[in-house]
Parts: structure tokens; C-alpha cells; sequence
């Protein structure tokens, strides 16, 4: 497996609001091979300033949207790059939760939690579905959880990660999870082959592909200066920095094949894994 790629992206995910709601959360930064990390403006902004030069930077729109996120993913992928985009939420659930609702692998995950789970829709909270609010309130669509007690094993080797059914706390990553797993599956349906969920599809990428990986900016934040960023810009940087420098460096293939059992391994194939624990 080749350790570079030519595009390293770093996105810090936020799963307030709706799909198409445009938020200070959500940041995105990418390097090129041997570049620095650099803000990536959203497309709406790119747009406008291609119909009217030299707008000033106050009317542009600064801030994505899930929905944007997700088309500029696949957007990366059909250009045929070989990028590797960390994202900070995660892809999976503990593996109490597969046996609990008799599911057995990744993809059979998926498909069930896009079910019980339909947060792509344009007008819809993440609340609606966890509090079962009008339109919600259905038993073909009645929302799967578990409890902030479970944790999966990549959260269990880390000092800090939270687990992803413990909402409504500083740091917690349930939201943006919920949020962002169903735009996994249609970046999936998009890209088929073409792109690489990390470790889900294989934990050594193939060197053609585009990879997502879990990422938590927590791990690596502090190591870059942060500047005048706000604490969002600075996850995604620092994300893109640690990623791009990482793969300069040769060292990503450890980081890609973390040292665990095959009882372990079989697990976190199923709850996935977040790169950069090792």
C-alpha cells in the first residue's frame, strides 16, 4: 500500500440543525502533497465569487452545509484523485448494538440505520427523530439508541472519546454522528467502488481509492499552533496538517493496520476504528 496520497482533507462535522442549514461547525481543510493546510471554501462561495469578482468576504457564504459536504466528497472522488478525508464523527456503533438488533456486519448496519435513522431529509433535526416529534412518530421509523455506557473499543484505548449515544454534553460526538453516518451511505451509493471506507471496506486501502477514515481532532489538536482559527477551524486543520505530514512521512500504513488481536480486529470491523489510535 502506498502511504501518500495527493490530497489530504481534514472535516470537523457538527450534526445541529438540519442538512442544509449552514454552520460554524462544520469546517473543512486540505493539503496538498508536501503543502500546507488550507481553509477550502464551500462551494456556494466559489460559485459567487465566479459570477461577481471581488466580492467582499462578508457577503459570501463562510459556512457548509451537511448536504454540501457530502456532494464536494463525491465531487473528489468522480475527479479521480486519490485523497484521504478524515472525518470527526463516527461510522459505527458498539458491538452491543449489532447483536442487540441482530445485525452482523458494517454494511448491514448501514442500511438499518438509514431506516431508523433518516436524518438526510432537508427539514430534519436529529431531536425529531431521538424525541419521536410529529412526522416521527411511527414504528417503520422508530429511532435504534443505546445507552452512554457503551463504548465501542476504539473509544475504550483512547483517554477521552465519548461514546456516540451520549448526547448533549461538551465534547460529544453523538449528534454529528447520528447526523453524518446516512451521508456515509450516500456517498457509498454514489462512488460505489471508487471510494474506501476505512476499516469497513478493508483495513489496507487499496492504492487507487479515495479512503474516509474516522478521525478525532482531540489526538492531535494541540501538536499545531492554532492561530487566529476558531476551535472548529483548528480540528480541521490540524486534521489535514497531521494527515498530509503523517503520509509524507511513510508512517500511515501503521496507523491503517493498528496492532490488534483477530478477536479485536473482527470487532472494530464492525464498529470501526479511528486512525491515528495505534
Amino acid at each position: 500500500m502506498r502511504s501518500t496520497f495527493s490530497l489530504y482533507v481534514g472535516i470537523d462535522y457538527s450534526g445541529a440543525q438540519t442538512p442544509t442549514s449552514r454552520l460554524k461547525g462544520l469546517q473543512v481543510y486540505a493539503a496538498r502533497s508536501g503543502g500546507p493546510a488550507e481553509k477550502v471554501s464551500t462551494p456556494a462561495a466559489v460559485r459567487a465569487l465566479g459570477r461577481m469578482p471581488g466580492m467582499p468576504p462578508g457577503s459570501l457564504p463562510r459556512h457548509w452545509t451537511r448536504a454540501e459536504i457530502a456532494q464536494w466528497i463525491i465531487g473528489v472522488v468522480k475527479q479521480g484523485e486519490r485523497a484521504l478525508i478524515g472525518i470527526d464523527h463516527g461510522f459505527s456503533f458498539p458491538d452491543v448494538y449489532f447483536r442487540r438488533y441482530g445485525l452482523d456486519t458494517w454494511h448491514a448496519f448501514l442500511a438499518d440505520f438509514c431506516r431508523h435513522w433518516p436524518s438526510t431529509g432537508e427539514d430534519t433535526f436529529i431531536d425529531h427523530i431521538r424525541h419521536r416529534m410529529p412526522g416521527f412518530d411511527t414504528p417503520d421509523i422508530e429511532p435504534r439508541s443505546g445507552t452512554p455506557s457503551e463504548l465501542r473499543l476504539c473509544e475504550r484505548w483512547t483517554s477521552s472519546a465519548k461514546s456516540v449515544f451520549l448526547f448533549d454534553v461538551n465534547g460529544s460526538v453523538a449528534k454529528s454522528t447520528h447526523a453524518g453516518i446516512p451521508w456515509l451511505a450516500r456517498i457509498r451509493e454514489s462512488c460505489g467502488s471508487a471510494v474506501h471506507v476505512w476499516p469497513f471496506d478493508g483495513w489496507l486501502p487499496p492504492e487507487h481509492k479515495t479512503v474516509i477514515a474516522e478521525v478525532y481532532p482531540s489526538i492531535f489538536r494541540n501538536r499545531f499552533p492554532r492561530g487566529d482559527r476558531t476551535g472548529d477551524a483548528q480540528d480541521a486543520y490540524a486534521t489535514a496538517r497531521w494527515l498530509a505530514e503523517t503520509g509524507a512521512a511513510g508512517h500511515l500504513p501503521r496507523y491503517f493496520d493498528p496492532p490488534l488481536t483477530r478477536e479485536q480486529r473482527d470487532v472494530a470491523g464492525r464498529e470501526g476504528w479511528i486512525l491515528g489510535i495505534a
